[in-house]
């Protein structure tokens, strides 16, 4: 799934620098907007020891799949939706400073439940939380959503529904 190794750089002005780089597929982020909610997880991160508040998303782990395929798969799996719309909102590189992974971030509208899938024992825990979206701001803006592909793609969702 990712890589780690260590690589060798020269700097402009000659010097040698070693930096430890990860590798990693990428992923997706979903902003799933149900009527006035927006639909979240709350699953376990074993970094932070504790439950956080996260958009469904995923690993790029399906080689030559495309990003918006990934993105419906993951939506399914992990809070039953299936979108008839999935319109790009960009995205981002997470942490450049030692990682190459890039999160391919939309929105999804005109949810329609399909049955919960989940996909391993992290999916199994989740729990399915909506927000309403104009409590959104306010979940960022107090530390209740602190994730930063929640954080960026919640922002980016609520400017494009213009809210």
């Amino acid at each position: 799934m990712i890589t780690l190794y260590e690589a060798e750089f020269t700097t402009p002005d000659g010097q040698k620098m070693m930096r430890d780089i990860v590798r990693h597929p990428g992923a997706v982020g979903i902003v799933a907007v149900d009527g006035d909610d927006v639909v979240l997880v709350r699953q376990f991160r074993a970094p932070l020891a504790t439950d956080i508040l996260e958009i469904p998303a995923g690993k790029r782990d399906v080689a030559g799949e495309p990003p918006e395929v990934t993105a419906s798969r993951e939506l399914a799996e992990e809070v039953g939706f299936e979108a008839s719309q999935m319109e790009s909102l960009g995205g981002f590189h997470n942490s450049v400073g030692f990682c190459d992974e890039y999160v391919h971030l939309f929105l999804a509208t005109g949810l329609t439940p399909v049955g919960f899938a989940p996909d391993g024992p992290e999916e199994e825990h989740m729990q399915i939380v909506r927000v309403p979206l104009n409590e959104v701001t306010a979940a960022v803006d107090d530390g209740t959503i602190t994730d930063a592909k929640t954080v960026i793609g919640l922002r980016a969702a609520l400017a494009r529904l213009d809210r």
